[in-house]
């Protein structure tokens, strides 16, 4: 048993499962256990055998697969639209400080505003269709990934741009060639991060104004005290932040195997 917590001591991958699912499986025996013994109310908090039931209602009675791509559709557009603008800002950041200086001063004070507070504005400005969702999504994700990529690319090894202009390349030549393939693994580490938080802003976004999503389905489940729709429509949005983590980490080690 000893064995087992020493610091840093890797995990082989098969037990490194059988801990994962071990995880799950006492979280679910304790709701089990709370919700069958009657020590919380089904009002207030399904059991699991009654959520999987609400979960297969949503699914083949109320199209809730419409609202899954909804929301996911919302997810990618509005954290594509951030990685576009912030990717970019955050490399020219990085390389060149007079950059840095002008914008990090104004970008750390806006990463620190509430992606939320700003619907009223959003709704007044864009109404309450997709560009209000897409922009809450936007200002919560570009501030980070920006001052992260920024922190990255201008943690790139001194020896290594010393080296490059030792033999002759142009300061297009160390950013492009040296600084951005030095960064990019850990570029590609941080969208996977900042991807997480976007899914809390758009369940924030769709909680107001929205008329299709899951966000939209946990409000109008709450009218009706489902507390069984509630708690699969979170369940849901874990499985695919789950699935979307997987998928960033095996494009990452594909993309930069060099990198591992």
């Amino acid at each position: 048993m000893s064995d087992l917590f020493v610091p840093l001591k890797p995990v082989s991958p098969g037990r490194r499962i059988t801990l994962g699912v071990l995880g799950f499986v006492t979280v679910v025996a304790l709701w089990w256990a709370v919700t069958a013994s009657g020590l919380v109310k089904p009002l207030f908090l399904a059991g699991p055998w009654d959520t999987l039931k609400a979960g297969y209602a949503l699914f083949f009675e109320f199209g809730f697969a419409g609202d899954v791509l909804v929301t996911v559709g919302r997810v990618l557009g509005g954290f594509l639209i951030a990685t576009a603008v912030a990717v970019p800002l955050g490399i020219l950041m990085g390389a060149f400080k007079p950059v840095e200086a002008f914008f990090e001063p104004l970008i750390s004070f806006a990463r620190y505003l509430p992606a939320s507070a700003f619907i009223p504005l959003l709704i007044l400005w864009a109404g309450v269709g997709e560009a209000q969702k897409l922009s809450v999504i936007f200002i919560g994700a570009v501030f980070q990934i920006c001052l992260m990529v920024a922190v990255i690319v201008g943690g790139t090894r001194a020896e290594l741009v010393e080296a490059a202009y030792t033999l002759g390349a142009r300061n297009r030549g160390v950013v492009l060639r040296v600084m951005l393939p030095a960064a990019a693994p850990q570029i590609f580490e941080t969208l996977r991060l900042v991807l997480g938080w976007a899914w809390t802003y758009v369940i924030v976004a769709e909680l107001i104004g929205a008329s299709a999503g899951i966000g939209f389905m946990i409000i109008d489940a709450q009218r009706f005290l489902d507390t069984g729709q509630m708690i699969f429509g979170i369940f849901v949005i874990g499985v695919i932040g789950l699935v979307s983590d997987f998928l960033f980490k095996q494009v990452n080690r594909h993309l930069f195997s060099w990198a591992s």
